[in-house]
């Protein structure tokens, strides 16, 4: 399987043979949803997850996929409210709930939200099933009137969107940053944030896993409009994406999130960037034994456009058919890619433009392809190689070797790749590939595999892949 499964775990998952047998069927991460616990709530999962990666001598990595900032109303007076498409309501600061006696009153105490909130500006509440419009602004910047476009019934403390509009308010709140000091002292290999806006987001996360004197790769979850007109300056800094369709289809026009997830999927494969399409993929599995039609052909979708990973939320966190899930995914993958590889008619043709490394990693796939050889065997200190291969979709799988195991948990992300913690008493590279692939049993004696390594060079400053190699076990 070339696309990667991720897999929140939840009651229905969190026992050793249910995580074990997703592993066999796929999954390469496991999400931890720190909207729901913490981090001494997940450290015995962390250690099953561990035992999981010993027993099946395949690299598992661990995501929290931190909270961030919730966004949520206060309290209705006589909630549960009935409302009638052409209603106004008000909506203010806490302040004003006195002032307001002809009309229901929506609180938001949280004025950084309500500034800049003008006339015309749509407004969203309960996930998007209840949709407004201002129409009067009362006092800038604190009091409001907004009239219904549909009909629905509003609760209070449900979440609040202003799809559009710019949020002063940093990605990365308290309670993320004791989450993630604490999931990083229980082992997370990897952390996602919530509701990213700017390049600024991504930075603030980077400098708070150097103050724990570590590393690790940052996922950032395209969840608003602000994201995706920014995808581009994200991509500069993040290890990889999510593009988190919930409230991504809040945010945004629902009819435009189809299309918005192709370009952030070709976005992320021209930056080398890894990306995941997450949210619903099999919903209805949460009851059911098999999937919709529509959902098996959004996940197929999905794969077709070239996602790294799909990733599966309440569907293997609390439903009832958790595995049942995972193997349907890698049934639908087994149909799926060899279509995708079909269709690309070979490796995908880089860009023009003055990329060495990538040159070579295309190159490597042709010539895979040309000596109808058994895998790419790439050993990468740092991954860019196998992250560059990776990019150009071969139809063989890559076999990315690093001294490094924080890279081995990266490259899990990545289509095609599988990572490998390599040997390093020897000290070449190639001779590295060689025991690799003559130790291995994923190749035949006889058979070629393309190997791609750096040795330095009299007059090379770093050390870099500058060696292609056609190896016969």
């Amino acid at each position: 399987m070339l696309t990667k499964i991720v897999a929140t775990l939840g009651p229905a998952s969190n026992n050793y043979e249910t995580m074990k047998a997703m592993v066999e069927y796929g999954v390469r991460i496991f999400r931890l949803n720190f909207s729901h616990s913490d981090a001494a709530t997940f450290a015995p999962t962390v250690k099953l997850i561990r035992k999981v990666e010993q027993d099946l001598g395949q690299p598992v990595t661990i995501m929290g996929d931190l909270c961030g900032p919730k966004v949520r109303i206060g309290e209705i007076t006589g909630s549960p409210v009935q409302v009638r498409k052409g209603d106004m309501l008000a909506l203010g600061l806490p302040e004003h709930r006195g002032s307001v006696r002809d009309m229901v009153f929506v609180n938001l105490d949280m004025p950084e939200l309500l500034k800049g909130l003008d006339k015309g500006m749509p407004v969203s509440l309960s996930d998007g099933m209840l949709q407004f419009t201002v129409t009067e602004v009362r006092k800038t910047d604190s009091l409001f009137v907004m009239e219904a476009k549909n009909s629905g019934v509003l609760t209070s403390k449900k979440g609040i969107a202003f799809p559009g509009k710019f949020h002063p308010m940093p990605a990365l709140t308290a309670k993320d940053r004791k989450d993630l000091h604490e999931g990083l002292d229980i082992g997370l290999d990897a952390v996602a944030l919530s509701f990213v806006q700017t390049l600024d987001d991504i930075r603030d996360i980077r400098s708070e896993i150097q103050k724990h004197g570590v590393w690790i790769p940052v996922v950032a979850k395209i969840e608003r409009q602000n994201a995706v007109d920014n995808i581009e300056s994200i991509l500069s800094l993040t290890d990889a994406v999510m593009v988190a369709r919930g409230d991504l289809g809040l945010e945004c026009p629902l009819s435009a999130v189809p299309v918005i997830q192709k370009r952030i999927i070709r976005a992320c494969r021209h930056a080398q960037k890894a990306v995941i399409v997450a949210t619903q993929m099999l919903l209805s599995m949460v009851n059911n034994p098999l999937p919709t039609r529509a959902e098996a052909a959004d996940v197929a979708n999905a794969m077709l456009d070239g996602a790294d990973c799909v990733m599966l939320s309440e569907e293997t966190a609390m439903g009832n058919y958790p595995l049942e899930a995972v193997k349907f995914i890698s049934e639908i993958a087994a149909n799926a890619e060899p279509y995708y590889i079909e269709r690309s008619k070979g490796p995908l043709a880089p860009k023009p433009e003055k990329n060495p490394a990538k040159y070579l990693s295309y190159a490597a796939c042709l010539l895979a392809q040309n000596c109808a050889s058994e895998g790419i065997v790439s050993h990468s200190s740092s991954g860019s190689t196998a992250r560059y291969l990776s990019s150009r979709r071969p139809e063989h799988t890559v076999y990315a070797l690093t001294p490094d195991p924080r890279v081995v948990k990266h490259l899990n992300f990545f289509w095609g790749v599988e990572p490998r913690q390599v040997d390093t008493t020897l000290t070449s590279h190639v001779a590295r590939a060689e025991k690799f692939v003559s130790e291995s049993d994923a190749f035949t004696p006889g058979q070629s595999v393309v190997i791609t390594a750096g040795q330095p060079t009299p007059g090379q400053a770093t050390t870099h892949t500058n060696e292609l190699k056609i190896y016969y076990k």
